[in-house]
């Protein structure tokens, strides 16, 4: 008589109610540090005497009365407050019209099917690394485009979701230009050297030169990854097949003349459309640049004109042109959408282009509810103080170290990617981290400016595998939109489709990293990795 076999039911948990569960893990995780009473005091640079500051970090407690007062009241707050539900929204109503009148498939017919799925997961990479000059642009800009993009290129559109998710968080330090991590890191970066030297002074272009390197050299090695590990992982999406009877049918000669002039005429008004959108999108980023353009007649529209540099003008806290360049996005696609549709005269009236923008928009529903929970979870960590006092004791512990060099370099890497974990902001880590990794490391002849870049390749090595990422959310939405599967995609499996990219990029960071320090080259404008 054959034993039977015990087999357990493999159990998916909804990334839903993983955001439930990560939510009541932290909160009764707050009461347990609370009363261990976990605490950190680092010291803060005031930048106006250059001194330290103690200041005390304590883990708040949200398992109580007034803990679970603020868990209800706030929960609209944080919703409305979470950056990716506005942002996604006004690139998507811009996106929709450009893909309702046809313009996004008649590109790809036309340009991208032209390039190889190599050049095209390359590309996506690319223009998902230098989208950080501008912010987070680049996950709620991208990551519907690119799935659309790959989609028309007969790929399966999951795998666009995830180059330009890859593109964007694990290439985040790296630019082609100078922008806003610049802006924002600079001046902690400069306050921190000048504890040892009064007058140091920390350029715009200090990172220039690496950065430049690091965009091409990560974009690279990310679509080998990409193409080798990830793109195995997914099925080709399947043509439909033509039903075949059997049967000998008769040509008809009428039929084929009729199909082959439809043909013409559709690849004319194509053509045409797509000249007129690209007039279209000309005037328009002709209008954007001079609204860039101080001093002019009406000009300086997206400029803070409280900030005394051009740059801060432009990538400062309150600028005009960071907090309004999805919405410019949004208008760039709206306004090349309507010149080719109203060309081809692929929408009949606006009644017909906002329902078939309606239809685009209509599998949202999942995505919005995932971001009510994630917005939830997030903003319920971040009231514990857990993120921070983790950066804090991380920076305690370094500041007891007594080697240099290379040991002290990778030591700082792997702290900075532990707290990246639940600290994703680069500026938020480095506000605490900086009165120590920078002075340490000129102690070691290390130069304040690659500290910095330290800093920057580090924050890329594990960015995009934490739900704390407030746009993994976008991500793992996204591959649930275009998931052909009945099994929905947990918050497990989507990370594991990225697990190895962000293994390997983490290794090509730390070799770019140990490299550049060897051979001492410059890394910015008249800046080396050493003093």
């Amino acid at each position: 008589m054959k034993k039977k076999t015990l087999k357990l039911k493999k159990f998916n948990i909804h990334p839903i109610f993983m955001f439930i569960i990560l939510s009541c893990i932290t909160v009764l995780l707050s009461w347990i540090l609370s009363v261990l009473q976990v605490q950190v005091t680092y010291n803060k640079i005031n930048p106006n005497t250059l001194e330290l500051e103690a200041t005390l970090l304590t883990i708040e407690n949200l398992f109580n009365y007034n803990g679970l007062k603020y868990i209800i009241s706030s929960s609209v707050k944080n919703l409305a407050g979470f950056a990716p539900l506005g942002n996604l929204l006004i690139s998507l109503l811009g996106i929709s019209v450009a893909y309702a009148t046809g313009l996004i498939d008649a590109f790809a017919k036309r340009v991208t099917l032209n390039i190889d799925n190599k050049k095209l997961t390359f590309l996506t990479i690319l223009i998902a690394t230098i989208s950080s000059l501008v912010n987070d642009v680049g996950y709620v800009v991208l990551i519907p485009l690119s799935a659309l993009i790959f989609s028309a290129n007969k790929r399966n559109p999951m795998l666009g979701v995830i180059a330009a998710y890859c593109g964007v968080a694990f290439g985040y330090g790296a630019t082609v230009f100078v922008g806003s991590m610049e802006v924002n890191l600079i001046p902690e970066t400069t306050v921190a050297a000048r504890l040892i030297d009064k007058t140091f002074h920390v350029s715009l272009t200090s990172n220039l030169i690496i950065i430049i390197a690091a965009t091409i050299i990560t974009s690279i090695v990310g679509t080998i990854i990409f193409e080798k590990i990830i793109v195995p992982k997914f099925s080709k999406v399947k043509e439909k097949e033509k039903e075949v009877d059997g049967n000998t049918k008769e040509i008809n000669l009428e039929e084929i003349k009729e199909s082959e002039q439809n043909k013409i005429e559709t690849d004319f008004r194509e053509k045409k459309g797509l000249k007129k959108a690209l007039i279209v999108g000309i005037i328009f980023v002709i209008c954007f640049i001079y609204m860039l353009i101080p001093s002019l007649p009406f000009s300086g529209l997206l400029l803070d004109m409280n900030e005394k540099t051009y740059l801060g003008q432009v990538f400062g806290e309150n600028s005009y042109f960071q907090d309004g360049f999805t919405y410019m996005i949004s208008l760039f696609f709206i306004a090349t959408g309507l010149a080719y549709g109203i060309s081809t005269k692929s929408i009949r009236d606006n009644k017909d282009l906002i329902n078939r923008c309606c239809i685009y928009l209509s599998n949202l529903g999942m995505l919005i509810a995932l971001m009510f929970f994630a917005s939830q979870f997030i903003a319920i960590f971040r009231k514990t103080n857990i993120g921070p006092v983790i950066v804090g004791l991380s920076t305690k512990f370094l500041s007891q170290l007594s080697f240099s060099g290379i040991p002290l370099i990778i030591t700082v890497v792997l702290l900075i990617v532990i707290c990246n974990l639940f600290v994703t902001t680069p500026i938020g880590k480095w506000e605490i981290m900086a009165p120590v990794v920078v002075p340490l490391m000129m102690q070691s002849n290390i130069s304040p400016q690659f500290a910095q870049f330290i800093l920057r390749a580090s924050d890329s090595m594990a960015k995009g595998i934490t739900p704390l990422l407030a746009y993994f959310v976008i991500y793992i939405g996204y591959l649930n939109i275009y998931n052909t599967e009945k099994e929905v995609i947990t918050v497990k499996k989507a990370i594991g489709y990225i697990m190895p990219y962000c293994l390997l990029m983490a290794v090509c960071w730390l070799l770019i990293i140990i490299g550049w320090y060897l051979l001492g080259a410059p890394i910015g404008i008249g800046v080396s990795p050493t003093l």
